[in-house]
């Protein structure tokens, strides 16, 4: 009801008195001769509307008119009132429904859009306007013309002059049309190319269509950088979705030397105790503490995957030390035990978590480029745990015992270094790590068994890539990797994409094999 009032306002307001919506038009608007006839109709009473207009505008919208012997009724249930008088009517067992096609939706859209410029809350004046924009009218232009003369916000006024614009395109002034394409060429918003390729199809002018053409080459030219800033972002993003993957498995296979082909599955726990912890927020904690349930789950996803680590470091790994192909077989099985154990609890189909509040929608940096915050947070938080790991190994006792164990096992131990435990802690960590990454992981695709498995290949990749034992080269073949992907995917598409990132991958490892960097000092000759 406020809106209906807040829109005849508007048309008191604008067309400097309203008008009483009026049978015939009532008729026309819903059963006109065709669609354009009915759109022509509608543009006309919406110049001068009054409440019942944009009252029978909504209904007509929200397919709540019929026809009965010429008369048209607006149907609330199972009741039925004239919209010119608001009489209430008997609705006859003969009446029809009014059908609206897509082009009759649009201008309805349009229209409730036009009967929103008078209202008193800017959003809904902006949204009003940017409706307008892609259903431009020159019927409406009086209606722009005076809500531009009133409006005080400069957010709603750029955008009305940008409807302004728009609507000149289709004047039969050439000048006009000439000035309008100038005045869009100078944006940069997508909406705005798509006006200006439609009125291109229809111009009949050659020096207007040179203008629109050189319009969409400049707003095409300024909408390449967002194109390219998207295609960097996104390359980040699966960078450091890759980082988190392979950080841990660059302390286990990177620091350790250990093939742990259950890497992944170690993911897959993260993923899903962030399920579980999710599942406790929903069920007994109150909804005002939802936002918080990510927080909660970052530290139950590490010590989740890093017990699992542990008891699979302490049952099994710590008797194939040196025997790769035997460890590699052993935690292939293993893999495959923890994937149907997952299976037998939590079902074979992919589990659903929601992201907290605070991560939903995006930043819109530019008119064509929105980064996802889930996106931003899953980046800072690779930084965070890149940062915590680097502090961990070196700056603290634990990541000392690791470096000298890694280094010269014996003389450890001959130092007093417990190395079993150092061991038992070490791939705990990397475990850990794991975990976290699953927990990322959880917020931008589905959770299933089988998640780890798409990300172990491209973690040994990582690793080896990086050089083995070098937190370093991790980052930096992670965030390249990531990069190069997503810039080859624009030229070659997904799966060559990878093709050719694997073949990049095989000839560097042959040109180098050490990696990006290598080992420096006496455990580079061990």
């Amino acid at each position: 009801m406020v809106r209906l009032l807040l829109a005849c306002a508007l048309a008191l307001g604008l067309a400097g008195g309203a008008h009483a919506l009026t049978p015939e038009q009532a008729r026309a608007i819903a059963a006109g001769d065709s669609t354009e006839a009915r759109i022509a109709a509608l543009n006309q009473a919406v110049q001068t509307a009054d409440a019942r207009t944009a009252a029978f505008v909504d209904a007509l919208a929200n397919d709540a008119v019929k026809l009965a012997g010429g008369q048209v009724l607006v149907v609330e249930g199972e009741r039925a009132h004239d919209p010119v008088t608001g009489a209430a009517v008997a609705l006859p067992a003969d009446a029809e429904d009014v059908i609206n096609n897509n082009l009759m939706r649009a201008a309805l859209e349009a229209a409730q859009a036009a009967l929103q410029l008078g209202s008193a809350e800017e959003p809904v004046r902006l949204a009003a306007a940017r409706a307008l924009l892609s259903e431009p009218d020159a019927s409406r232009l009086p209606l722009i013309e005076a809500a531009l003369a009133s409006e005080k916000s400069p957010a709603v006024r750029a955008q009305l002059e940008l409807v302004r614009a728009a609507t000149w395109l289709a004047s039969d002034d050439k000048s006009q049309r000439l000035a309008a394409a100038e005045a869009l060429g100078a944006q940069r918003r997508p909406d705005v190319k798509v006006v200006l390729n439609q009125r291109l199809a229809d111009e009949p002018d050659a020096e207007v269509k040179a203008a629109l053409q050189r319009a969409i080459a400049h707003i095409d030219a300024s909408l390449a950088w967002g194109e390219r800033l998207g295609v960097l972002f996104t390359g980040l993003s699966l960078g450091s979705i890759l980082l988190l993957a392979a950080l841990g498995l660059a302390i286990t296979y990177g620091l350790m030397g250990v093939i742990n082909m259950a890497h992944g599955e170690l993911i897959m726990i993260g993923a899903y105790a962030t399920y579980v912890v999710q599942g406790v927020f929903q069920r007994h904690l109150p909804e005002s503490a939802f936002g918080w349930y990510l927080v909660a789950a970052v530290p139950v996803a590490f010590l989740a995957s890093a017990l699992v680590g542990a008891v699979l470091e302490r049952g099994v790994i710590r008797f194939l030390y040196g025997r790769p192909l035997e460890t590699l077989l052993a935690t292939f099985g293993i893999s495959l035990i923890l994937q149907q154990l997952v299976r037998t609890i939590f079902g074979a189909q992919n589990v659903g978590l929601e992201n907290p509040p605070w991560m939903s929608g995006g930043w819109q940096l530019l008119p064509n480029l929105t980064l996802p915050w889930n996106r931003i947070v899953i980046v800072l938080f690779a930084a965070a745990v890149v940062a915590g790991v680097a502090w961990a190994v070196a700056r603290t006792r634990l990541g000392l015992f690791v470096r000298g164990v890694t280094q010269n096992r014996p003389i450890a131990a001959c130092m007093g270094v417990n190395t079993a435990r150092v061991d038992t802690y070490a791939f705990a960590l990397g475990s850990g790590i794991a975990g976290l990454a699953g927990c990322a992981l959880s917020q931008v695709g589905n959770v299933g068994p089988d998640l780890g498995q798409s990300y172990i290949v491209d973690s040994f990749m990582v690793v080896v890539l990086g050089g083995v034992g070098q937190l370093a080269g991790t980052v930096y073949a992670a965030l390249g990797l990531g990069v190069l992907n997503k810039l080859l995917e624009g030229w070659t598409g997904a799966v060559l994409a990878k093709i050719a990132v694997l073949v990049f991958i095989i000839i560097f490892i042959q040109k180098r094999p050490q990696g990006i960097f290598a080992m420096k000092g006496r455990s580079a000759e061990a």
